[in-house]
């Protein structure tokens, strides 16, 4: 039987954490074997320190596991990093220096020159920048990032229509879930009945990963997409799965027809290594004229697939659609882990 790779988990005890302790309990290549989060959790069984809010049970071995300190120091050397930006800033770059290869879902290093910004099924390639980091030429550590919970579903439905017609220009009105926030998010007074038009930097980062993704590794550099993208982010009373109402303009006509035929066929290179997180169905076309909708696809592919719907005529640019993806899963935790799958596949985690 192959030996597991010892995995740590840097913010364990939030939202995020808790849904890598989820995805990580039965994994067939990785096995948590540490676990840190804020001084007040430092010392505690994992049990006592995270406030336990996802829908399974908290695994048995994990719940009995002492939370450690976040430092370098006695962690393995696999950490996937649920972080709040500003401390990842301080601390991602500590575990590289230290050697360990830092898969994280945190915004702070995103937009580095030298590190990868990756959807495994849209940019692979762009992994090889973390061979130009000075912390992998001293020391073999390294940081991978993935996107923004709202990026990523859009950036999925995107890629077909950008490698098949190309893209002009896209604008997205977003309908973000209150899970985004982390627990205990947005207070209910805010948020029932009501509709909040801004997520502090929400819109940014939508329209500057979006064009690092979509672009082009030149030698140790990331040529941006040259499409015009706009960004509309709201946060509104659902739980899980980030919503979003998309129109663009293509490079090359196309009819209803070729661009669902696009999605549909879409396969890449997790569905072709069959990566263990990676859904067998990347872009899941729905026909149905009200959906797709949270409540009944948020969790497609064991929330892994982006789902797609209401394909249209727009009179202003070409085509409008619907878009779902579930923001911490896809979004997050699944992410990074499906990151480290092919890094682990690509001979960078061994």
């Amino acid at each position: 039987m192959q030996t597991k790779i010892a995995v740590g988990i840097l913010g364990a005890t939030g939202i995020v954490g808790q849904r890598f302790v989820q995805m990580l309990e039965n994994h067939p290549w990785f096995e948590i074997a540490w676990l840190a989060a804020s001084d007040r959790s430092e010392g505690k069984k994992y049990a006592d320190a995270a406030r336990w809010r996802l829908k399974t049970d908290i695994p048995v071995r994990i719940a009995e596991m002492t939370v450690s300190a976040a430092k370098p120091q006695g962690a393995p050397k696999v950490i996937f990093a649920a972080l709040d930006s500003t401390i990842a800033a301080e601390l991602e770059p500590l575990f590289a220096e230290a050697g360990c290869a830092v898969v994280t879902n945190s915004s702070a290093l995103r937009m580095k020159t030298d590190v990868p910004l990756v959807i495994p099924e849209v940019n692979a390639d762009h992994i090889k920048l973390l061979e130009g980091q000075a912390w992998r030429r001293k020391t073999g550590g390294f940081v991978v990032t993935n996107p923004n919970c709202s990026a990523i579903g859009l950036v999925i439905a995107l890629a077909p229509l950008e490698q098949r017609f190309g893209i002009q220009t896209v604008m997205a009105v977003t309908m973000q879930a209150v899970s985004g926030a982390g627990y205990p998010g947005v207070p209910s007074l805010d948020i029932l009945g009501n509709v909040i038009p801004y997520i502090s930097k929400e819109e940014e980062k939508m329209e500057e990963e979006t064009l690092k993704l979509l672009g082009k590794l030149s030698g140790s550099a990331i040529t941006p997409a040259s499409f015009g993208m706009s960004a509309h982010c709201n946060r509104v009373a659902v739980e899980d799965g980030h919503t979003e109402s998309v129109s663009i303009k293509l490079k090359t006509q196309a009819t209803a027809e070729e661009i669902i035929a696009a999605w549909r066929e879409f396969r890449a290179e997790p569905q072709a290594l069959l990566l263990p997180s990676a859904p067998s169905i990347p872009v899941n076309y729905l026909t149905m004229a009200d959906r797709p909708q949270p409540r009944f696809d948020v969790d497609a592919g064991a929330g892994m697939t982006t789902t797609v719907g209401r394909l249209r005529p727009c009179s202003v640019l070409d085509w409008k659609f619907t878009v779902l993806s579930h923001n911490t899963i896809r979004g997050a935790a699944g992410a990074a882990l499906l990151n480290a799958e092919l890094l682990k596949v690509k001979g960078y985690i061994q």
